[in-house]
């Protein structure tokens, strides 16, 4: 089997973002997040740690939920920022590289 082939049938077992971010818990708990980063984001970080629970133990989907929302636009041009969206942001994205290896 050729490299991207393997990539592409990987790809392809794997649920769609789309799907994934469908989730009842994920769209309550991301609804109760809008407006709050300006002025509470240390107690919107803990809304988050709370869904996801321990990075290393916790499922793939949540931890590609979480690195989906952490490095959405909001975030990637710096108009949400905080010290404890970077902490996070970086704890789920080595879960992440640790699930896949």
């Amino acid at each position: 089997m050729k490299k991207y082939e393997l990539i592409k049938q990987l790809l392809e077992d794997k649920p769609k973002m789309k799907d994934l971010v469908n989730r009842k818990d994920w769209q309550d708990l991301r609804k109760s997040l809008v407006g709050t980063w300006s002025n509470n984001p240390e107690e919107s970080c803990r809304k988050l740690r709370s869904w996801l629970g321990t990075p290393s133990t916790a499922s793939e989907e949540k931890l590609r939920i979480m690195m989906n929302y952490l490095t959405g636009t909001g975030f990637r041009t710096g108009r949400i920022k905080h010290k404890c969206i970077a902490s996070l942001r970086k704890e789920v994205s080595v879960a992440l590289k640790n699930k896949k290896i």
